[in-house]
């Protein structure tokens, strides 16, 4: 019997156990993939590696809601004062630069299943919603606060949510801000300012970004 074989019958047989197989088969098949020539040795390797990062990450993230497999690579910051919600296989990295996430008191960040957040500064002081299978490249901020008030400025400023959509790809250095939604399938190129809402399905780019592609 092939080892897929196995690996589909422990899953229908244990479903709870049935998924840490079927992620660790996923992973195996990737890696195989990516480096065909691998030794068994290396293979091990990265399997221990994950296991490590997702280990990591509960301590990291001791006080957050994380759902199964979240990992985090390299040291994150977390600055959770209000609430912070992590889907299955969320991963967090700081290799490129430092990942940076914070609430306010009455902020939310929710970040959905199989999302990517890599060296990304996310500050949540009403609410940022990241839906499924987003990417977020590094030296991106995301912010929905004005933080100071444009008269006053040492008064609160506005505040608005932020949603971004299922599989959105948000390039580096691109700045989100406030009451913004990022319709699902989109792409914000590198070095963008999102002021307005974008469309789902298409590719927005400049300064405020407008859309320049419909996908």
């Amino acid at each position: 019997m092939k080892w897929q074989s196995i690996m589909a019958l422990v899953v229908a047989t244990y479903p709870r156990r049935g998924f840490l197989f079927q992620t660790i088969s996923l992973k195996l098949q990737a890696f195989r993939a990516k480096n065909p020539d691998a030794s068994l040795f290396e293979v091990v390797h990265g399997i221990l590696s994950s296991a490590v990062r997702v280990l990591i990450a509960k301590f990291y993230l001791r006080n957050c809601e994380i759902g199964r497999y979240v990992s985090v690579n390299g040291r994150p910051t977390i600055g959770n004062k209000g609430k912070m919600i992590f889907g299955d296989q969320v991963r967090i990295w700081s290799r490129i630069i430092q990942a940076k996430l914070y609430t306010g008191k009455h902020g939310q960040l929710v970040v959905g299943t199989n999302s990517r957040l890599n060296g990304v500064h996310i500050d949540a002081s009403e609410s940022v919603v990241i839906g499924k299978n987003v990417r977020i490249a590094p030296y991106t901020v995301i912010l929905d606060s004005d933080f100071h008030d444009i008269k006053d400025h040492f008064a609160e400023g506005k505040s608005a949510p932020i949603v971004i959509e299922d599989n959105v790809w948000i390039a580096t250095r691109s700045t989100i801000l406030k009451g913004v939604t990022i319709g699902r399938n989109s792409v914000v190129a590198a070095g963008s300012v999102v002021t307005r809402d974008v469309p789902p399905n298409t590719i927005v780019g400049g300064v405020p970004a407008k859309v320049i592609k419909h996908l």
